[in-house]
């Protein structure tokens, strides 16, 4: 493939998803108040896998978060497929999530290429929990990206918007027992 292929590629894959009117469509979910139990699709041995995993288990909260890792293939010609079937497999236990989180740390734009594919992206634009994508670096926007309910730039960053939806809520919460306490004496 050259970089032009590529391209194509992409603006095809977005145009597509428009016409299917798809792309949306994770806008329409609603992330829970407190997302506290986590899918997550990556691969076991990323280095940012084990960054999410540690942002989000040693919060300056103490918040306590489930997860389980939906392993993938990030990488190469059978990544998509990969992904596609660890998603397959969430949606079989839906009600055990929250929300799903697709992790992969940056690399070459080439290397991120099956985040703009087709079935991948169609898959998860249509999927019926709340996708948070964290892929890539800030400079790297993927079609999944476009579709996700959620998009941050890093795997990192995925686990820290987790934690700062739950720390509104508990910031929310006290306000709410202040108003209360004011109001009872």
């Amino acid at each position: 493939y050259t970089l032009g292929d590529l391209a194509k590629q992409r603006q095809e894959t977005i145009r597509k998803l428009a016409e299917d009117g798809v792309m949306d469509l994770q806008q329409a979910l609603v992330v829970p108040s407190l997302p506290r139990r986590v899918a997550v699709v990556s691969s076991a041995d990323a280095a940012g896998y084990e960054d999410f995993c540690n942002q989000l288990m040693n919060n300056r909260f103490g918040f306590r978060f489930y997860t389980q890792l939906y392993p993938a293939i990030m990488l190469g010609d059978t990544a998509a497929r990969s992904i596609i079937q660890s998603l397959e497999t969430i949606a079989a236990q839906e009600e055990e999530w929250d929300v799903v989180v697709i992790i992969r740390g940056g690399g070459a734009s080439t290397d991120l290429r099956c985040f703009d594919d087709y079935a991948l992206a169609s898959h998860c634009a249509q999927f019926p929990l709340p996708i948070i994508a964290g892929i890539g670096h800030t400079r790297d926007v993927s079609v999944v990206d476009m579709v996700a309910h959620t998009n941050v730039k890093t795997p990192t960053a995925a686990a820290e918007w987790l934690i700062e939806r739950i720390a509104m809520q508990v910031e929310k919460v006290g306000g709410l027992l202040v108003r209360l306490q004011r109001a009872t004496h």
